[in-house]
């Protein structure tokens, strides 16, 4: 994969990460309850797990979730959102190396990060932390790209002044899922999604990326130009919207691959 820098590459974003990253829709956790039998007595590994977005969801089904981040901004930041779920473990480790015993979980998750892992090491991680008969999912938001004249011209925007956007943007990087299931079978859910901004959320959407230009870029300044004439020409009641596609995918994994 390319950026090798993943683990740090979004330390200085962490406070618009916050704010300003799509959660999941409810709905995520329905296909896991019924197809994987997940229930509010199962261990969770989530793996890169940020600022505890989809952790929350977890801990809000019951879950007790060992939140595995290699990056200490992040981490921090989930310990301090999430400090008030008695089921919340915040551990300091990478996909790769989770630190967690062997056979411990019954779930490994990763939202929004699996583009990012090591895929055969995180896959051997994987299968020594799951217990036998243990489930692996794997989920992603990607923005819908053409789907509304605003949401095209924000595409050109990345496209222009992006650092290594076509690198890294998530409909490159699911092609990854195969590799971490293969030979066995996994199952995919997709469901739609939507957040709205004013023009503030929208540049604190786009700076929270982290193949946006940074403070002192050269194309920073160019960049918020173009995202407030794009804002103005699309806005209504001085909003636009990002829509989704949250794609889940579930399975098994197994030796020998």
């Amino acid at each position: 994969m390319p950026a090798s820098n993943a683990t740090t590459r979004f330390s200085d974003r962490v406070e618009n990460y916050v704010r300003y990253r799509p959660g999941y829709p409810p709905e995520v956790v329905r296909p896991l309850q019924a197809e994987c039998g997940l229930t509010g007595k199962a261990t969770i590994a989530d793996i890169a797990s940020g600022t505890g977005i989809w952790t929350r969801m977890l801990l809000e089904n019951g879950n007790r979730v060992f939140a595995v981040e290699p990056n200490a901004e992040m981490r921090e930041a989930g310990e301090r959102l999430l400090a008030g779920f008695p089921n919340f473990t915040s551990v300091a480790g990478s996909a790769e190396a989770t630190t967690l015993p062997d056979h411990c979980v019954d779930f490994v998750t990763a939202a929004q990060a699996a583009h990012w892992f090591k895929r055969s090491r995180a896959r051997q991680e994987f299968l020594r932390i799951l217990k036998p008969g243990g489930w692996l999912v794997l989920l992603w938001n990607e923005r819908r790209t053409d789907s509304t004249p605003f949401l095209r011209d924000y595409e050109q925007l990345l496209l222009t002044y992006g650092t290594d956007y076509e690198e890294v943007r998530h409909e490159r990087t699911t092609s990854a899922v195969n590799e971490f299931f293969d030979p066995a079978p996994f199952e995919e859910r997709t469901f739609p999604m939507r957040q709205e901004f004013d023009y503030a959320g929208l540049e604190g959407r786009l700076l929270s990326s982290s193949y946006a230009p940074g403070t002192g870029h050269s194309r920073q300044a160019p960049m918020l130009r173009e995202l407030r004439r794009i804002f103005e020409l699309h806005q209504v009641q001085n909003r636009v919207a990002f829509e989704y596609n949250t794609r889940v995918f579930f399975g098994r994994i197994m030796h020998g691959a």
